[in-house]
């Protein structure tokens, strides 16, 4: 048996790669008991207005976003990969703990930030000691296998809070409290299972990657403008959830369905990876983007509440088809030395082109009508796709 296999723990999943899914197994086991109570317990228990709820998140999502470029940067800058995902992981338990002794909502909004501030700093960091530790044939396995992890525990979360919700009558800071316990196990299993390797680049001895997008070559470029398209077109699952709940589905089958989302995601995010392995990145990344386009129109045409329940399982297809495999991509077209900052601009451009999404799906949500976001977000998927055969070559 070779060396390479000897460090497998899985097939094609290396012990960094495999302790990494654990960690955000945990951590959104931890992140998914509080993110669903926040907006409750900020207007139910604070008496926060609605506009500083929105207010709160708008911050502490842009905070993320804006932050992934320039973490993914550094850790090319020092060729250093755990510090910073270290550091973010443990910045993001802090900020469950922090909620815990929220009183009023400027401590939640502390909170949130510090948790976002984690988010932002590990993110593109963790994504990239992921695709320094897979060679290319095993790529998007990996990726697979960690939106996986990270899913499952999207989906025990809110069931662990809603247990808990019923156990403790709604003793919010108490859940708050006892969801630090499973992030502070991340932090752990982080902390003593994950050993980077030194890496290699073709980098000249001195020379420091730069901060700009000039370095990196056309295909890159390419699928940055391809995911920007796409991105202003993919509002919040807010919308989803919104559009659920006014085709008449009761607030707990809309969870029940958004869960039902999740489950979908966790199951097939590692096939869809070890079928870009196989068959293409491109064909994957296409293929969801159809899917997707496929369920916002028919949302945007569904008159009965029945038609939520399999749309949002198909719409789980579509995010296991896109997640990983779109990380995956981005590694295999950029080099290991500048891996960090692509990712980094990746997210960056997804998470700030959801905001705008999201604003602009609110307006034509008011002023047009429930079905209008979804012909739209629907649109610019099928452009993104049409954009992904026509000028993004196939690697």
């Amino acid at each position: 048996m070779g060396k390479r296999e000897k460090r497998d723990i899985l097939p094609g999943i290396k012990r960094n790669v495999f302790f990494l899914g654990l960690v955000s197994l945990f951590t959104d086991v931890s992140s998914e008991m509080i993110y669903p109570l926040v907006p409750i317990f900020l207007t139910a228990v604070l008496g926060t207005p609605v506009a500083i709820v929105g207010l709160i998140e708008g911050i502490a999502e842009s905070t993320a976003s804006l932050l992934k470029t320039f973490s993914g940067w550094l850790s090319d800058r020092y060729a250093r990969r755990k510090p910073f995902v270290l550091g973010g992981y443990s910045l993001s338990a802090l900020g469950k703990l922090l909620l815990s002794v929220a009183f009023v909502w400027p401590v939640v909004l502390a909170a949130r930030f510090v948790d976002r501030l984690g988010k932002g700093i590990r993110t593109s960091t963790r994504d990239a000691l992921i695709a320094d530790e897979t060679d290319v044939a095993h790529r998007g396995r990996a990726f697979g296998f960690h939106r996986a992890m990270d899913t499952a525990g999207a989906v025990i979360g809110p069931v662990i809070a809603l247990f808990l919700m019923a156990a403790l009558k709604e003793q919010y800071r108490l859940i708050f409290l006892l969801a630090f316990f499973p992030a502070a196990l991340g932090v752990g299993l982080l902390f003593f299972f994950v050993k980077e390797r030194m890496r290699v680049g073709s980098l000249q001895a001195g020379e420091v990657p730069r901060l700009e997008l000039a370095g990196f070559d056309k295909s890159f470029k390419l699928l940055l403008l391809i995911i920007i398209v796409f991105g202003l077109g993919n509002s919040s699952d807010a919308f989803l959830i919104l559009r659920a709940k006014d085709l008449g589905l009761s607030a707990t089958l809309v969870v029940l369905a958004y869960v039902l989302y999740n489950i979908v995601y966790a199951a097939f995010a590692m096939p869809a990876g070890i079928l870009s392995d196989r068959v293409g990145r491109k064909r994957l990344m296409v293929g969801g983007l159809l899917i997707f386009a496929m369920v916002y129109f028919a949302f945007a045409l569904a008159s009965k509440a029945i038609y939520v329940w399999p749309l949002f399982a198909i719409y789980g297809f579509y995010i296991a088809m896109t997640e990983g495999v779109g990380r995956a991509l981005v590694a295999d077209i950029v080099s290991s030395e500048r891996r960090g900052t692509a990712l980094g601009l990746y997210h960056t451009a997804v998470g700030l082109t959801t905001l705008a999404a999201s604003l602009i799906a609110g307006l034509l949500w008011t002023y047009i009508g429930a079905f209008a976001p979804f012909i739209y977000g629907g649109a610019m998927s099928l452009i993104a796709s049409l954009m992904f055969i026509a000028i993004m070559p196939e690697l």
